[in-house]
């Protein structure tokens, strides 16, 4: 992990705006307890509000767009540094980019505003990340994670058509937006999992790391990217049913073989690692429940999906940013027990949302309900515990 000791050259930035995982972390932490909040009120008919797009809209929309793409872009500027070595955004520029991100969570729930407004401001954040992410990467020529800048294009895209769907009252195409937004993220967990797990258990387990089967790399990632690519371009609505839900599940088949070679019950005593793990093995979950979803009524797509948003994101997520901000702060990487607690209660948030409507489907407000409660408890207990981490500077005087 790169460090930059002159701490002079950024002397004056505020300890929240040096590096991105910082106040991106926090705020969309605080952000999806809030949001989440609201929805459970809503769903429980406590609170009735009428947000651009409608409520629906809102929920979905702002917990990709608003939750998990401010996670994404912390984690990715704050990578960037150390791919290329070159400083990443700080000071002035980050904080430019907060606010993008601050201000269109606000226009999304203020009533009576122009569309067009309310679509303008919220097209700013995710272009702005991509073009500070593309200029060091490029200056490097390393192209190999210039990959990310069309990966953030297209969630852009993706977002392009959710407003689309808005503006012109077409539910369904919002509807395609958001599909398309969860996998193409899920992709980009497959790629950072890749990355990541393997390195990681390595390290924690001092163990040898697994090398991944190029064979199965490519498949895995590869049918991914496929799939993706059916739901981006719509092929998907012109495929039989049985076809969609054979190459879903054959999808989720490669993802297992790829997951069962990292050595998860040597990590059961290394949090920061057991979480990363259960949060990979949601992605086949969610792929597989999606695919049996083509075949019977039994499942249906909205809990699979969520398989892939409560149960992968939520529980990677706060897996990384509990990493992250410890080791871009100089501190050492062991949790803090409140925060193994948290990594149980987004676990059993997920376990809640999927398996428990799956079995009762007819408690399923019950289950979501308490599902929104450990989610709040998960993520509350996070910027409680790593606030004064994200807002004051490096133990070891040093600039990150």
């Amino acid at each position: 992990m790169m460090q930059i000791s002159d701490e002079q050259k950024t002397k004056s930035d505020v300890a929240l705006f040096q590096l991105a995982f910082r106040p991106l972390f926090l705020c969309g932490g605080v952000f999806s307890c809030i949001a989440l909040v609201v929805w459970g009120l809503v769903l429980n008919g406590l609170w009735s509000f009428s947000p651009y797009g409608g409520v629906l809209f809102w929920h979905s929309h702002e917990m990709l767009f608003g939750f998990v793409c401010a996670i994404v872009i912390g984690f990715l500027l704050t990578a960037v540094q150390n791919w290329t070595g070159v400083r990443s955004i700080h000071g002035r520029k980050l904080l430019l980019l907060t606010l993008a991100w601050l201000i269109a969570r606000v226009v999304m729930v203020v009533p009576a505003l122009p569309y067009w407004l309310v679509f303008g401001i919220d097209m700013v954040f995710l272009p702005l990340a991509g073009y500070w992410l593309a200029k060091p990467i490029i200056v490097k020529g390393q192209m190999r994670n210039l990959f990310f800048v069309p990966i953030i294009l297209l969630l852009s895209t993706a977002n392009l058509l959710m407003h689309l769907g808005v503006i012109l009252g077409m539910s369904e195409l919002y509807q395609h937006g958001y599909m398309s937004a969860i996998w193409l993220i899920t992709l980009l967990m497959s790629v950072l999992g890749g990355r990541v797990i393997p390195f990681f258990t390595a390290s924690a387990t001092e163990t040898k790391k697994v090398e991944g089967k190029p064979w199965l790399e490519i498949a895995a990632l590869g049918s991914t990217w496929f799939i993706f690519v059916l739901f981006f371009t719509g092929i998907v609505y012109y495929l039989s049913n049985e076809l969609v839900g054979g190459l879903l599940i054959i999808c989720a088949v490669f993802h297992c073989l790829r997951a069962a070679r990292w050595p998860f019950f040597k990590t059961l005593t290394v949090p920061l690692l057991w979480s990363l793990h259960l949060a990979y093995w949601f992605i086949p979950v969610g792929i597989i429940l999606m695919g049996v979803s083509y075949f019977t009524d039994l499942v249906l797509i909205s809990t699979a999906f969520h398989a892939l948003t409560v149960g992968a994101m939520g529980n990677m997520i706060l897996s990384m940013m509990a990493r992250v901000s410890l080791g871009h702060t100089g501190r050492k990487l062991v949790v803090k027990h409140a925060i193994i607690f948290a990594f149980g209660a987004v676990l059993i948030a997920a376990l809640l949302r999927v398996f428990g409507v799956l079995i009762n489907n007819q408690l399923s407000l019950y289950f979501i309900s308490l599902s929104v409660i450990t989610w709040c408890i998960a993520y509350a207990l996070f910027c409680l515990v790593y606030f004064p981490v994200l807002t004051q500077p490096r133990v070891d005087k040093r600039v990150g």
